[in-house]
Protein backbone atom coordinates (compact mmCIF):
# COMPACT_ATOMS: atom_id res chain seq x y z
CA UNK A 1 0.00 0.00 0.00
CA UNK A 2 1.28 3.44 -0.91
CA UNK A 3 2.64 5.28 2.09
CA UNK A 4 2.91 2.10 4.14
CA UNK A 5 6.24 1.91 5.99
CA UNK A 6 8.24 -1.20 5.15
CA UNK A 7 9.75 -2.90 8.14
CA UNK A 8 13.04 -4.78 8.06
CA UNK A 9 14.42 -7.22 10.57
CA UNK A 10 17.76 -6.59 12.24
CA UNK A 11 19.27 -9.40 10.17
CA UNK A 12 17.95 -7.87 6.94
CA UNK A 13 19.26 -4.42 7.85
CA UNK A 14 22.65 -5.85 8.73
CA UNK A 15 22.84 -7.60 5.34
CA UNK A 16 21.63 -4.53 3.48
CA UNK A 17 24.23 -2.30 5.11
CA UNK A 18 27.04 -4.79 4.55
CA UNK A 19 26.17 -5.07 0.82
CA UNK A 20 25.23 -1.42 0.24
CA UNK A 21 27.92 -1.02 -2.46
CA UNK A 22 26.15 -3.34 -4.91
CA UNK A 23 24.48 -1.99 -8.06
CA UNK A 24 20.81 -1.47 -7.19
CA UNK A 25 19.50 -4.11 -9.61
CA UNK A 26 21.83 -6.79 -8.19
CA UNK A 27 21.30 -5.48 -4.66
CA UNK A 28 17.55 -5.92 -5.00
CA UNK A 29 17.74 -9.35 -6.66
CA UNK A 30 20.17 -10.72 -4.05
CA UNK A 31 18.04 -9.39 -1.21
CA UNK A 32 14.89 -11.02 -2.57
CA UNK A 33 16.63 -14.36 -3.11
CA UNK A 34 18.08 -14.36 0.41
CA UNK A 35 15.09 -13.11 2.41
CA UNK A 36 12.11 -13.88 0.12
CA UNK A 37 10.85 -10.30 0.42
CA UNK A 38 8.73 -9.93 -2.71
CA UNK A 39 7.04 -6.92 -1.11
CA UNK A 40 10.26 -4.88 -1.34
CA UNK A 41 11.10 -3.13 -4.62
CA UNK A 42 14.40 -1.80 -5.89
CA UNK A 43 13.09 1.70 -5.29
CA UNK A 44 12.38 0.80 -1.67
CA UNK A 45 15.96 -0.34 -1.15
CA UNK A 46 17.34 2.72 -2.91
CA UNK A 47 15.25 4.96 -0.64
CA UNK A 48 16.39 3.00 2.41
CA UNK A 49 20.05 3.52 1.54
CA UNK A 50 19.47 7.26 1.18
CA UNK A 51 17.58 7.51 4.47
CA UNK A 52 20.27 5.61 6.33
CA UNK A 53 23.03 7.58 4.66
CA UNK A 54 24.73 4.46 3.42
CA UNK A 55 27.37 5.45 0.87
CA UNK A 56 27.87 3.09 -2.05
CA UNK A 57 31.37 4.34 -2.86
CA UNK A 58 30.39 5.08 -6.47
CA UNK A 59 30.51 8.58 -7.98
CA UNK A 60 29.14 7.71 -11.41
CA UNK A 61 32.48 8.64 -12.99
CA UNK A 62 35.02 6.33 -14.60
CA UNK A 63 38.12 5.92 -12.49
CA UNK A 64 41.64 5.80 -13.92
CA UNK A 65 42.23 2.36 -15.39
CA UNK A 66 38.54 1.42 -15.26
CA UNK A 67 37.29 -0.07 -18.52
CA UNK A 68 33.87 0.79 -19.99
CA UNK A 69 31.45 -2.11 -19.84
CA UNK A 70 31.00 -2.02 -23.64
CA UNK A 71 34.70 -1.86 -24.56
CA UNK A 72 35.46 -4.15 -27.50
CA UNK A 73 31.79 -4.83 -28.16
CA UNK A 74 30.28 -4.04 -31.53
CA UNK A 75 27.30 -1.73 -31.31
CA UNK A 76 24.06 -3.24 -32.62
CA UNK A 77 23.00 -2.09 -36.08
CA UNK A 78 20.57 0.82 -36.06
CA UNK A 79 19.28 1.97 -39.48
CA UNK A 80 18.59 5.49 -38.19
CA UNK A 81 22.10 6.10 -36.87
CA UNK A 82 23.69 4.26 -39.81
CA UNK A 83 22.42 6.95 -42.20
CA UNK A 84 24.43 9.63 -40.39
CA UNK A 85 27.64 7.69 -39.86
CA UNK A 86 30.74 8.55 -41.91
CA UNK A 87 31.96 5.82 -44.19
CA UNK A 88 35.68 5.03 -44.19
CA UNK A 89 37.52 7.50 -46.42
CA UNK A 90 34.64 9.99 -46.52
CA UNK A 91 35.02 13.59 -45.41
CA UNK A 92 32.43 15.85 -43.74
CA UNK A 93 30.31 17.93 -46.13
CA UNK A 94 31.97 21.12 -44.86
CA UNK A 95 35.53 19.97 -45.55
CA UNK A 96 37.27 22.79 -47.39
CA UNK A 97 38.53 21.18 -50.57
CA UNK A 98 41.56 22.31 -52.58
CA UNK A 99 40.63 25.46 -54.49
CA UNK A 100 37.73 26.31 -52.17
CA UNK A 101 37.13 30.06 -51.99
CA UNK A 102 35.69 32.30 -49.30
CA UNK A 103 35.47 36.04 -48.60
CA UNK A 104 37.32 37.40 -45.57
CA UNK A 105 35.83 39.84 -43.08
CA UNK A 106 37.80 42.59 -44.88
CA UNK A 107 36.14 41.75 -48.20
CA UNK A 108 39.05 39.96 -49.91
CA UNK A 109 38.68 36.61 -51.68
CA UNK A 110 40.70 33.80 -50.08
CA UNK A 111 41.51 30.50 -51.76
CA UNK A 112 42.59 27.14 -50.32
CA UNK A 113 45.93 26.06 -51.79
CA UNK A 114 48.06 22.91 -51.60
CA UNK A 115 50.49 24.32 -49.05
CA UNK A 116 50.96 23.29 -45.41
CA UNK A 117 49.57 25.73 -42.87
CA UNK A 118 52.53 26.84 -40.70
CA UNK A 119 50.24 27.56 -37.75
CA UNK A 120 48.12 24.39 -37.67
CA UNK A 121 50.20 21.93 -39.69
CA UNK A 122 47.16 21.18 -41.90
CA UNK A 123 47.96 20.12 -45.48
CA UNK A 124 46.16 23.12 -47.01
CA UNK A 125 45.88 26.78 -46.12
CA UNK A 126 44.02 29.90 -47.23
CA UNK A 127 45.80 32.78 -48.95
CA UNK A 128 44.62 36.00 -50.58
CA UNK A 129 43.60 34.98 -54.09
CA UNK A 130 44.49 38.27 -55.79
CA UNK A 131 48.00 38.19 -54.34
CA UNK A 132 48.38 34.47 -55.11
CA UNK A 133 47.49 35.03 -58.80
CA UNK A 134 49.51 38.23 -59.08
CA UNK A 135 52.65 36.59 -57.68
CA UNK A 136 52.26 33.62 -60.04
CA UNK A 137 52.36 36.11 -62.90
CA UNK A 138 54.85 38.67 -61.58
CA UNK A 139 56.86 37.13 -58.74
CA UNK A 140 56.83 37.86 -54.99
CA UNK A 141 55.57 41.20 -53.67
CA UNK A 142 58.68 43.12 -52.48
CA UNK A 143 59.02 44.03 -48.81
CA UNK A 144 57.35 47.34 -47.99
CA UNK A 145 55.07 47.07 -51.00
CA UNK A 146 51.49 45.88 -51.37
CA UNK A 147 48.81 45.39 -54.01
CA UNK A 148 45.98 47.84 -54.65
CA UNK A 149 42.93 47.08 -56.78
CA UNK A 150 42.52 49.47 -59.69
CA UNK A 151 38.73 49.38 -59.84
CA UNK A 152 38.13 49.49 -56.07
CA UNK A 153 36.52 46.03 -56.19
CA UNK A 154 38.41 43.74 -53.79
CA UNK A 155 36.69 40.64 -55.17
CA UNK A 156 38.06 41.22 -58.68
CA UNK A 157 41.13 38.98 -58.46
CA UNK A 158 42.35 39.39 -62.06
CA UNK A 159 46.09 40.20 -61.80
CA UNK A 160 45.56 43.04 -64.30
CA UNK A 161 43.28 44.69 -61.74
CA UNK A 162 46.02 44.97 -59.11
CA UNK A 163 48.93 47.40 -59.05
CA UNK A 164 52.05 47.34 -56.91
CA UNK A 165 52.38 50.36 -54.61
CA UNK A 166 54.24 51.37 -51.48
CA UNK A 167 52.43 50.64 -48.23
CA UNK A 168 53.10 54.25 -47.28
CA UNK A 169 50.51 55.31 -49.91
CA UNK A 170 47.62 53.44 -48.28
CA UNK A 171 46.70 56.11 -45.67
CA UNK A 172 46.46 58.79 -48.37
CA UNK A 173 44.42 56.53 -50.68
CA UNK A 174 42.10 55.82 -47.75
CA UNK A 175 41.37 59.52 -47.19
CA UNK A 176 44.42 60.66 -45.25
CA UNK A 177 44.75 61.13 -41.50
CA UNK A 178 42.23 63.98 -41.53
CA UNK A 179 39.78 62.00 -43.64
CA UNK A 180 39.33 65.01 -45.93
CA UNK A 181 41.10 63.56 -48.97
CA UNK A 182 39.03 61.67 -51.56
CA UNK A 183 39.03 57.92 -50.93
CA UNK A 184 40.33 55.97 -53.90
CA UNK A 185 37.85 53.05 -53.65
CA UNK A 186 34.81 55.36 -53.45
CA UNK A 187 35.89 57.77 -56.18
CA UNK A 188 34.48 57.75 -59.68
CA UNK A 189 36.48 55.47 -62.03
CA UNK A 190 37.75 58.40 -64.10
CA UNK A 191 39.13 60.12 -60.96
CA UNK A 192 41.07 57.16 -59.55
CA UNK A 193 44.16 57.48 -61.79
CA UNK A 194 44.47 61.14 -60.73
CA UNK A 195 44.09 60.31 -57.01
CA UNK A 196 46.75 57.62 -57.34
CA UNK A 197 49.12 59.88 -59.27
CA UNK A 198 48.79 62.68 -56.69
CA UNK A 199 49.37 60.23 -53.85
CA UNK A 200 52.48 58.86 -55.54
CA UNK A 201 53.80 62.36 -56.24
CA UNK A 202 53.23 63.48 -52.65
CA UNK A 203 54.97 60.37 -51.37
CA UNK A 204 57.93 60.96 -53.68
CA UNK A 205 58.23 64.58 -52.51
CA UNK A 206 58.10 63.49 -48.88
CA UNK A 207 60.81 60.90 -49.47
CA UNK A 208 62.97 63.46 -51.27
CA UNK A 209 62.67 65.94 -48.38
CA UNK A 210 63.42 63.20 -45.90
CA UNK A 211 66.58 62.36 -47.88
CA UNK A 212 67.67 66.01 -47.94
CA UNK A 213 67.27 66.25 -44.16
CA UNK A 214 69.56 63.26 -43.69
CA UNK A 215 72.30 64.75 -45.89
Amino acid sequence: MKGHAIKYTAQELAWLEANRGMVISEYHRAFQERFKRQDVSANNLHALRKRRGWKTGRTGQFQTGQKPHNKGKKMPFNPNSARTQFKKGNQPHNTNYLGHERVSKDGYVEISIDERNPHTGYERRYVLKHRYLWEKANGPVPEGMCLKCRDGNKTNTDPENWILISRALLPRLNGGNSGKLPKYDRAEPELRPTILAVAQLSHAVKQAKSGENHD
